[in-house]
């Protein structure tokens, strides 16, 4: 991180244009002077700015992230802010899916911490994780909640490792509910993080059931490496059944 970073005040929608940035790959001028209801002026003031520390990348009418090794990666609370009524709206659809006293792996995500808000109102579940975030969402006291042992792997507290792996395969769960970085227009369901696919790979090999949860943003691009097929998965829950559809999910197995 560059002095110059460490000294420019972020503006709350400064903060939201680097996540969308980092989320869709490139934003729009227009689009972003449409979403904030402001002058085209306006919002290329904010890239001007964020260029300038050094944390995206200006081009021809818009924006798009740092493509370097050693640029600053999204804040995790950032990344929190984006699509949450979206992302509230999915963890409830899954999580009305879940039975009392199930067992559960759940993924690392802020979906699946939406999902776990949901699910943490539910009675008597057993709940594997590889998440500080969403085990936090629980009450040990009504709820058993394991978390998984390994390396910690960043700042949205997630946690991975052979021990991850391992732990994962010596337990039978109800469902195991996924998360991703992009589905391609394939149906590949894929991430960028090799340790984070083979837990997630790993975990819906021991599960009777896996759900995959995803935003709309998620569908249409590409990542490093396959997590599994859309189609291995029991449900999709998306708020656009057609994305899914068009990537291949099953109808009778998506849930909108």
């Amino acid at each position: 991180m560059t002095v110059q970073q460490k000294s420019y005040k972020l503006t709350e929608r400064q903060v939201e244009i680097l996540a969308l940035v980092e989320e869709h790959g490139y934003a729009t001028l227009e689009s972003l002077a449409e979403r904030y209801n402001v002058s085209m002026q306006t919002v290329r003031r904010d890239i001007i700015a964020l260029s300038n520390a050094e944390r995206l990348q200006r081009f021809h009418g818009g924006a798009g992230p740092i493509e370097r090794e050693e640029a600053t990666r999204l804040d995790y609370h950032a990344k929190r802010s984006i699509a949450q009524l979206e992302k509230t709206t999915i963890g409830a659809k899954a999580a009305s899916h879940i039975e009392d006293r199930s067992t559960l792996f759940l993924d690392v995500g802020t979906t699946i911490e939406a999902c776990a808000s949901a699910l943490a109102r539910k009675r008597k579940l057993t709940i594997f994780t590889n998440s500080l975030p969403t085990a936090m969402k629980f009450d040990p006291q009504e709820h058993s909640v394991f978390v998984l042992g390994g390396r910690m792997a960043g700042r949205d507290g997630s946690v991975v490792g052979l021990d991850a792996v391992n732990q994962i395969s010596e337990v039978n769960f109800d469902y195991a509910l996924i998360a991703c970085s992009t589905v391609d227009e394939n149906g590949r369901v894929m991430d960028y993080d090799l340790d984070k696919i083979a837990i997630k790979k790993a975990a819906m090999k021991a599960a009777s059931q896996s759900f995959l949860l995803a935003t709309q943003s998620k569908f249409g691009r590409s990542a490093l490496a396959v997590i599994e097929h859309i189609e291995r998965f029991d449900n999709v829950f998306s708020s656009s059944s057609q994305e899914a559809e068009d990537c291949g999910a099953d109808t009778l197995a998506l849930e909108e």
